[in-house]
């Protein structure tokens, strides 16, 4: 059986015996990313993508051996090639703000991508590139091998924390503040001198929707903690 890794790190597609197949992997693990960018994650299985061709599930078994290893070639394809930091001038810093910016508009327009994404599994080449994107940006800081790996998933953290609250659709968003708001005004409220600073920020809008603000102000945050930090290395 064909393992995820085979086909991610394929040069191209394998060769079969008989008849030529009337589609590749690309092609099929293509409608699947279209299915979960139209309808979310969950709505993808073998079933469903067979049917975007006309064919029996058994049929797909052709091109892809289980739904788990359809899902790691999904997150490779929808992540697609890192970008080129290379013609950005002025150091590491204005690369990695490039990068940062790019990865969150990436998981604000696919949200699933969260999910999938940060745990165990075999990259592939999309994945690494992204990872290498950004640590060449690092190599100008001269920084440790282990620090920049830390400061790398700081960076990282930060992007996928905002994106997720930028993902969220704007009613559920604004229902699931105005719950959660009230729930904490009416304590609060009533042992007024047990919490105020949060009082205070509640009242001042603190808590209001940040948008992109969010990753900006974090981003510059980030950014100028890790400027202090090769400062002292150096």
């Amino acid at each position: 059986m064909t393992t995820a890794f085979e086909l991610l790190w394929r040069d191209e597609e394998p060769a079969r015996r008989g008849r030529r197949p009337s589609l590749s992997v690309r092609e099929v693990v293509a409608a699947a990313v279209g299915i979960a960018d139209a309808s979310g994650l969950e709505a993808v299985s073998l079933q469903r993508v067979a049917a975007e061709f006309g064919f029996t599930t058994t049929s797909l078994y052709r091109y892809v051996p289980d739904k788990a290893t359809l899902l790691t070639l999904m997150l490779d394809e929808a992540i697609g090639a890192p970008p080129d930091l290379s013609g950005i001038e002025g150091g590491w810093r204005p690369r990695l703000e490039a990068w940062a910016r790019e990865l969150h508009s990436l998981f604000v327009r696919r949200p699933w991508l969260l999910a999938s994404t940060g745990g165990e599994g075999v990259m592939g080449p999309n994945q690494l590139g992204w990872m290498d994107s950004a640590l060449r940006a690092f190599a100008e800081t001269g920084l440790e091998h282990r620090d920049v790996h830390q400061l790398f998933l700081l960076l990282l953290g930060h992007v996928r924390g905002v994106a997720g609250q930028a993902a969220m659709p704007d009613a559920v968003s604004e229902q699931w503040r105005a719950e959660w708001l009230g729930s904490v005004s009416a304590i609060v409220d009533r042992r007024r001198d047990d919490y105020p600073a949060l009082i205070e920020s509640i009242d001042g809008g603190g808590f209001e929707p940040a948008d992109r603000v969010g990753l900006e102000l974090g981003l510059r945050c980030v950014l100028d903690g890790i400027e202090a930090f090769v400062g002292r290395a150096r």
